[in-house]
Parts: structure tokens; C-alpha cells; sequence
């Protein structure tokens, strides 16, 4: 079933009042890639009425009143990418198309779309039920951060929007937790993944440089980030607190990762898969042509790239589906009617780290001064693509499937360093796996760059490059690799972005298409670099281009033609 969003509805299953109501920037498709439709699924499964409000006019009290007002709490999220990001382009240009509205317009999804839905709801529900946050937006502006639209540190998002608390991070089990000590009536301040607002210091938490120290020291502000991001592992974190104003920001620990049955339980729930009826009239929805008919393999990055916000938000650690589960997801949707034989992806944020762990992190917690990947991959961390490759097997078996693609990004570093079933990976994604391109980001070239975005150097590339083509050929297929790289990231200059030309243009033989500028993303590091032009691991200066005109150049050095002018 869909989760309710109009009154015909409550009416329909005999449902007086909802005890949560959950208000979205997305409209609302009914699919475990949508973290709105999750949430309210595995309440649903644990006994609570869920209704889902999608993209409310905020300017009206129509949207927002038609569920009337629930028992336990709303929940809000902007949706499946930050509201500034979904709204604006790296040049801060109005973004006109929208995947997740109806109509592909960009119309419906307010700037700081969780401030907002807050606004809105306490405008016509007076002292109302305690307002959560949560999703991307609300996770990765948690603490004080530089927002690169206003082009300044913010509070944290739970003292801008007058909401009562953020559930950060991956919410299942933190949110179910949630919802049965509302119901008790027993106290939530000690629950992991969840931050709120204290008049009082809480003991043995670490205190964070306020506010505002970080707003006038940059140097504060990068020891807040070092302690923030490095308290993001359940089992090593601490408890964080900092101070705004004469009041406290309390940030729980982590919550405990889902065990893989726990995650198969979650994407086991009765989706749907399709947008609900009643926001599918205002239009076609662009995402669902991606999302309907793909399968999530696992949870979670640990390459830690510095300009990404995954870590920060689904974590660092791999929790992976079984492959049972995924087996019985493939054959729901074998059985669905629009289905035409094509399973779109099979991945997750890194497509080959299914099944992939640390030796020492699962135990220990995440290393503190080691990287997983970078500048090398490490010898403790587990790189095996073996349960990849049966599991693709096994998809590549049932009765009613055609092609089993997969299009999620690949680190191609990691397929090296697979001595037991690298090439096997390579040979297997380009016989049967690659919907005439797989998608791999290099970034740059330039090995200054790559180390400030924390990314492998250009050789492995190369081996990765030679290794595909290859092993195309010889399936008989002319496939080809995409390449995303990153113009105006902190460190490079036209220097750069020159080299990287000459490098695309006599090494890779290409004319790449997929250049975006940098955007600096709340709570990442490469944010952290672009706004205090310093190497926040070494305190060297760097330099960082932040002027729009000569951002817009150095895309146009790799993308523009012949006749375009470069002068920066």
C-alpha cells in the first residue's frame, strides 16, 4: 500500500488520526530510494499510522493541514539531496528542472527547505507535536558549518528552524526508538543519532569551539571539524556538545549500525515502487525511471573522498544486503507489470564494495590517522569481489531478466587491488554488465589536486582503462568508461585544469561531457579547504578559486571548443 496523503485516504483504511506525519521536499514515490518512504514504511511495519505530505505550498495552509495534525510527531526532510543543492548550480544559478517534482519543473522544493517546513508547520499548528529533521540536509548542517550560498558559517540547522530535534545519519533504528519512547513518554535524551538543544553542558561530553569562535577563527573552526568528523564511528565516538549563543547543541553519538538482516528487512518492505496517484497527475517524475526497477546492494563508503558527503552521512562502514534478499527484491520486481526484462543497477554509493570490510575497524572502530583507500588501499581492509560476482550470476539466472546492469560508480583502485577476482570483475562487467558505458570518476589528474580531494593518483586509472577496453573487445561489445571530473576544486588553478586537458585529450582520448564544477558541501572537508583556503591536515595555504567567471573558464578549458577563449 501507499502511506496516506490526502483525507479520502485516512478515510478509506478507517484511520482517525496518524501519530506521525512525514513532510518532504521529494515528492513522494513509494521506493526504498527514497528515505521518506522508508521512514514511513518500517513505522508502518512496527504498528504506527504514517501519512506523507509531498512538497506543501509553503505559502498556503492547504498542503500542510489535510492530514490534520498527528498524535506522536512530524518528521521533515528536504529529500534526497540538500535543498541549495537540489535548487542552485555550482554558479548559484536557479536550477530550472527538478527529477523528484512532478513536471520536471524546479518549482516546488523551497531554499532551506527543512527551515521552511518547520515555519509552516508551527504557522497554523500551535505549540504541535515535537518537529524532527532529518535526511541529507538536516544531517550534514547538524553542527555549525560553512554554507557556501551565504558564503558563511551558520548555526546548526536545529536552532535556525526551531525545531526540537535532529535524527541524523541513517534514521531506522534511531527513529522506531524514537517513536516508542514518545509513546511511553520517557525521556529521549540519551538516544544515539539524535541531537538537541539544552540550556545545560552535558558531562563527559567533548565540548566543540562554540559558534562563535569558529565564526571569527578559522583555525577554531577547523579543530571543531577534525573533532566533528572524527566522531562520526558508533563504536569509537563520543558524545559532542557546542555552544550557540547561551545555549547548547547535545550531538549523541552515532547510532549502532543495521546488521545485513535488519537491512534486509528494510528493503523488504511492501514498496510500491511507483509514485503515489496523487502527486503522479501533476506529471511525469524523471527519477522514477532510474530508481523503479534498480536494487541497493549495501550501505555506507569508506573512501572517504574529502568533497563527498556519504561518510558523514550513511557512514563509513559496508553494510551489505544478503544475497537471498536481494534475489527475492529481483523477483518482486521480475512480477511487476511495467517491467520489461531490465534490471537498471545492482550497487549502492560505490558499486564493488558489496561485501568488502575492514579486518580491524569491524572491531576496533574506524582508524583515526589511516585512510582506507587513500593514497593507497589497505592491506587490512577485505577487497574481494567474489560475493559480487556470484550474486550477478545468480541475477543473470532468473526466469524473466534480461540484462542485469550496473551503473552506480565504480572505484576502479579497489579492482586492481583484488588480486583473486579483479580481472575476473573486469571480465564479468564487460560481457554481461555494462549498458554501453560504466561510470568511474577519476576527478583530475593532477597529483596535488588528487591529494587534496583524497583521491587515487591517475596509474590506476590507466590499468583500469586498459584492463575494460580489453576485455569489451574481446566480448565483441564497443563499450565505453565515463569519466566525472571536478573543475575549481581548492587547489587548482588554470594550471591545473590545463594539465588535466592535455591529460583527457593524449592519454584518454576523449572529449569528457561530465565536468562539473566543485560545490562545497556542508560538513565535508573540501568545504572546510574552500573556505578557509588552508590545508586543514597540514595548515599550508591553498589556493582556491572563488570567483564564479573563472570557475565557469576552467570547465569550459576541458568542455569548451576550439573557438572558446581561456583567459583567467
Amino acid at each position: 500500500m501507499f502511506l496516506p496523503t490526502t483525507k479520502e485516504e485516512l478515510k478509506s483504511l478507517n484511520w482517525n488520526q496518524l501519530d506521525v506525519i512525514i513532510v518532504s521536499g521529494d515528492t513522494y514515490i513509494d521506493s526504498s530510494f527514497n528515505g521518506a518512504a522508508i521512514i514511513g514504511k518500517l513505522l508502518l511495519s512496527h504498528g504506527y499510522k504514517v501519512g506523507i505530505i509531498a512538497q506543501p505550498d509553503v505559502n498556503s495552509a492547504h498542503d500542510i493541514t489535510r492530514l490534520g495534525e498527528p498524535l506522536l510527531f512530524w518528521g521533515i526532510t528536504s529529500g534526497s539531496v540538500d535543498s541549495m543543492v537540489a535548487n542552485y548550480t555550482p554558479t548559484k544559478r536557479k536550477r530550472k528542472a527538478d527529477d523528484f517534482t512532478p513536471g520536471g519543473i524546479n518549482n516546488l522544493r523551497p531554499d532551506r527547505a527543512v527551515i521552511a517546513y518547520t515555519n509552516l508547520i508551527k504557522k497554523y499548528f500551535k505549540k504541535t507535536k515535537p518537529i524532527v529533521l532529518g535526511g541529507i540536509e538536516a544531517s550534514l548542517r547538524r553542527i555549525a558549518h560553512y554554507d557556501y550560498w551565504d558564503d558563511k558559517i551558520r548555526r546548526s540547522i536545529l536552532f535556525d528552524s526551531k525545531a526540537d530535534y535532529i535524527i541524523y545519519g541513517m534514521a531506522e533504528k534511531t527513529i522506531v526508538e524514537f517513536a516508542n519512547k514518545l509513546k511511553l513518554k520517557q525521556s529521549l535524551n540519551d538516544l544515539r543519532g539524535m541531537c538537541y538543544i539544552s540550556k545545560e553542558p552535558k558531562n563527559n561530553f567533548i565540548e566543540l569551539p562554540s559558534f562563535e569562535e569558529v565564526v571569527s577563527d578559522k583555525n577554531k573552526f577547523i579543530e571543531m571539524f577534525h573533532l566533528f568528523y572524527n566522531s562520526n564511528d558508533p563504536i569509537t565516538a563520543n558524545g559532542l556538545m557546542q555552544k550557540h549563543g547561551d545555549r547548547y547543541l547535545i550531538h549523541n553519538p552515532p547510532a549502532y549500525p543495521l546488521t545485513t538482516d535488519q537491512l534486509d528487512n528494510i528493503y523488504e518492505l511492501d514498496f510500491e515502487r511507483d509514485v503515489h496517484p496523487y502527486y503522479k497527475k501533476f506529471g511525469k517524475v524523471k527519477a522514477i525511471e532510474t530508481i523503479q526497477f534498480s536494487i541497493t546492494l549495501h550501505r555506507g563508503c569508506f573512501g572517504e573522498c574529502n568533497f563527498c558527503s556519504i561518510g558523514i552521512h550513511q557512514g563509513e562502514n559496508i553494510i551489505s544486503r544478503s544475497q537471498e534478499s536481494i534475489l527475492r527484491e529481483a523477483q518482486i520486481i521480475i512480477k511487476h507489470p511495467n517491467f520489461k526484462g531490465y534490471i537498471q543497477d545492482v550497487g549502492g554509493p560505490t558499486a564493488n564494495m558489496y561485501g568488502m570490510k575492514c579486518r580491524v575497524k569491524r572491531h576496533t572502530g574506524l582508524c583515526i590517522n589511516k585512510n582506507c583507500t587513500f593514497p593507497n588501499v589497505c592491506n587490512q581492509l577485505d577487497v574481494n569481489h567474489k560475493a559480487q560476482l556470484e550474486l550477478l550470476k545468480e541475477l543473470r539466472k532468473l526466469n524473466g531478466v534480461k540484462k542485469v546492469f550496473v551503473t552506480s560508480g565504480l572505484r576502479y583502485d579497489l579492482i586492481l587491488k583484488d588480486k583473486i577476482s579483479g580481472d575476473d570483475y573486469i571480465k564479468t562487467l564487460a560481457a554481461h554488465h555494462t549498458s554501453g558505458q560504466i561510470k568511474i570518476a577519476p576527478e583530475h589528474s593532477d597529483d596535488n589536486v588528487l591529494r587534496l580531494m583524497r583521491k587515487p593518483g591517475i596509474d590506476s586509472l590507466e590499468k583500469f582503462r586498459e584492463k575494460f577496453l580489453r576485455e569489451s573487445k574481446k566480448a565483441g561489445k564497443k563499450q565505453f568508461l565515463t569519466y566525472y571530473l571536478i573543475a575549481a576544486h581548492p587547489g587548482c588553478s588554470k594550471k591545473e585544469m590545463l594539465k588535466l586537458k592535455n591529460y583527457v585529450k593524449t592519454t584518454l582520448h576523449i572529449n569528457p561531457e561530465q565536468v562539473q564544477i566543485f560545490t562545497p558541501l556542508p560538513s565535508t572537508y573540501s568545504a572546510l579547504m574552500y573556505y578557509t583556503e588552508m590545508n586543514p591536515f597540514t595548515g599550508e595555504k591553498i589556493f582556491v578559486e572563488k570567483d564564479i567567471k573563472k570557475k565557469e573558464l576552467q570547465k569550459k578549458i576541458i568542455t569548451g571548443n576550439k573557438k572558446t577563449k581561456i583567459g583567467l
